[in-house]
């Protein structure tokens, strides 16, 4: 998860360190090493009332490369653009994407200085394909699309991914114009990949997200499965649609997947 901040050009204001930061405890969850101590304490304080948020952040990360790998592997998708990218871990994007193709060109979009200023070093691309960074606001659509033009054709297929990004919109109908507009400037055989936490159907994870909304970060909003759903009107779902994350097309010696309050779908523009 990342947030939105307020204005364009946020990711050059100072990070500040006092105040926990969802992508930072996001990744302290993966388990990761680019956090601080205040995203530690926070991130316990949610795993003391909820630890499944872990299981939760990881099963996240693999809906996220189960896609990739279906969309580069399967569909001849080669190019990715990727917003609200957070801060880098293991499997990220591009990794996934060119393994299978290297000429694959990505474009990540975050807002946030510690997640560009991480993904601007460690984020390299093969020589045959191309990775690019672009400084803005996901309410900010057309300056996104105008930005990543750069890098990405958008009269060829591309992969939109929203990856826990569009429940920092707090209003539902602008996180749907937001996908709207954004899916809009993509052509046909293009595809939108989604997931967000959802409500309705775990609520002690409920009662963690709303205690963490209360505490002065910036707030998640879980939704229901069918408000996730509606991201994908008009759009043709891939089997098996709209399901919890580890239930997509898991792979074959995976476990029996859980129901789990993360939902997600991956869906193709007809």
């Amino acid at each position: 998860m990342t947030d939105p901040a307020t204005a364009p050009g946020s990711a050059r204001q100072k990070i500040d360190t006092s105040v926990p930061h969802s992508a930072r405890i996001w990744n302290y969850w993966l388990g990761g090493k680019d956090n601080y101590p205040v995203d530690e304490e926070a991130g316990d304080a949610y795993t003391a009332v909820f630890p499944g948020i872990v299981a939760i952040a990881r099963s996240s990360r693999a809906f996220l490369r189960r896609n990739i790998t279906y969309l580069a592997g399967e569909q001849g998708i080669r190019q990715f653009l990727d917003i609200g990218t957070g801060l880098p871990t293991a499997d990220n994007t591009h990794q996934v994407a060119q393994r299978i193709a290297p000429e694959s060109r990505i474009v990540y979009v975050d807002n946030d200085p510690m997640v560009l200023a991480h993904a601007r070093a460690l984020l390299y691309s093969t020589p045959e394909g191309a990775t690019a960074y672009v400084d803005a606001n996901v309410l900010e659509p057309e300056r996104i699309l105008e930005a990543a033009s750069g890098t990405l054709d958008f009269s060829r297929p591309t992969a939109l991914i929203l990856s826990n990004i569009l429940g920092h919109i707090a209003d539902f109908d602008e996180a749907r114009s937001v996908v709207e507009r954004l899916t809009a400037a993509l052509p046909s055989g293009s595809f939108l990949s989604v997931n967000d936490g959802s409500r309705g159907i775990d609520p002690v994870f409920e009662q963690a997200q709303d205690a963490y909304n209360s505490s002065g970060a910036v707030p998640y909003n879980l939704r229901t499965v069918e408000q996730i759903t509606s991201f994908f009107d008009g759009l043709e779902l891939v089997e098996p649609g709209v399901v919890s994350v580890q239930q997509w097309r898991p792979e074959a010696d995976a476990p029996e997947p859980e129901i789990i309050a993360e939902h997600g779908g991956l869906a193709r523009k007809p």
